[in-house]
């Protein structure tokens, strides 16, 4: 520090305080929200940490000087974070054996309520998917009145927030669905999990369709300065205790599945999050970004920094050869599709 001119030694102290709070944020993946629901709001601050300590890391090497050591090791420690937020390989496998392809796309009600200013979204969504043709499809913010993907896709089960609502979550298949639940959470709103048994030739897969508790975030940085920070803060320290709630009970499901298992959907919540790790803490499920995706990822349209929020979870036994995320401003969610070696 006694070499440092003032500006250095002000820009290292400032250095010092994001490398400490990005160690400090790994340990908020096992830290129950229910316990500490406003700790836990840090999570989603983690990416914005790491972009942080990579600048200051850039700044302190082009400087020439050692001060680059302490952001360089704190990323180091955090090394399946760092991978978490950015992936460099995205490399496609070629096709070895019988594939299927399975998409997830939060389609926020089809512009039910005409948040885009386009009639058109419905059929520009139906037309997507039907160029993209995936195998089996998994839908968060169903709305039962604007699709014609039941025309398309011989199976199907949809399941509707209450019997005379038109809006919920839907798996479409071009296989069979031989068996179909609804784990119906509790202080639900538009939120649940379901799962489906699909027949693939020999296989039987179950998969899991998640949404979870909705944070309910504005995209649009301007709308989030209109917003009173403490019931913001409070608001998404309670969703994510809520989310906590339902991922334990959607994984006592889970863990009774006898079938080859996916879990894929729209978690409102990030990889650094305790929930991310409560799904999968034995490392039983693969996440198809990190295993061959590329770039930051971002599922969700934030305009303040890149938020993936929507996972495709495979099973360990099954062989991930892609992954694509593609950027359509049909929602405020991109869809993303994975092919699958079983």
């Amino acid at each position: 520090m006694k070499k440092l001119s003032f500006l250095d030694k002000i820009v290292f102290i400032l250095n010092s305080i994001a490398a400490t709070a990005l160690l400090l944020s790994y340990l908020l993946a096992f830290i129950p929200p229910k316990s500490f629901p406003l700790l836990s709001v840090l999570s989603l601050g983690v990416p914005v940490l790491i972009i942080l300590n990579f600048l200051f890391l850039i700044f302190w090497l082009l400087k020439l000087k050692r001060q680059f050591l302490l952001s360089l090791i704190v990323l180091l420690l955090g090394f399946n974070y760092v991978t978490g937020l950015y992936q460099f390989s995205g490399d496609e496998l070629p096709s070895n054996g019988k594939e299927i392809s399975v998409m997830s796309y939060n389609v926020r009600m089809f512009n039910a309520y005409n948040w885009v200013d386009d009639d058109e979204i419905p059929d520009k969504i139906t037309g997507f998917v039907n160029k993209k043709s995936p195998d089996i499809l998994a839908m968060q913010e169903y709305y039962i009145g604007a699709s014609g993907l039941r025309r398309v896709y011989p199976y199907h089960y949809i399941k509707l927030k209450n019997k005379n609502d038109e809006f919920g979550s839907a798996v479409f298949s071009k296989y069979p669905i031989i068996d179909q639940y609804s784990l119906d959470f509790p202080h639900q709103g538009n939120n649940n999990a379901t799962y489906v048994d699909i027949a693939v030739e020999e296989d039987t897969l179950r998969v899991f369709n998640v949404h979870f508790q909705s944070l309910n975030i504005k995209p649009e940085i301007n709308e989030l300065q209109k917003e009173d920070s403490k019931k913001l803060l409070g608001r998404i320290g309670s969703g994510f205790a809520l989310q906590q709630e339902q991922a334990e009970l959607m994984m006592k499901e889970v863990n009774k599945s006898p079938h080859k298992t996916l879990i894929i959907g729209d978690f409102n919540n990030t990889v650094f999050s305790y929930i991310y790790e409560e799904i999968n803490p034995d490392n039983r499920f693969q996440d198809a970004f990190l295993e061959a995706g590329s770039g930051f990822g971002e599922t969700f349209k934030l305009s303040y920094f890149p938020l993936r929020i929507d996972f495709l979870l495979i099973e360990n036994s099954m062989k991930i050869q892609s992954y694509d995320r593609f950027k359509v401003e049909y929602s405020d969610h991109y869809p993303i599709m994975t092919r699958l070696q079983l």
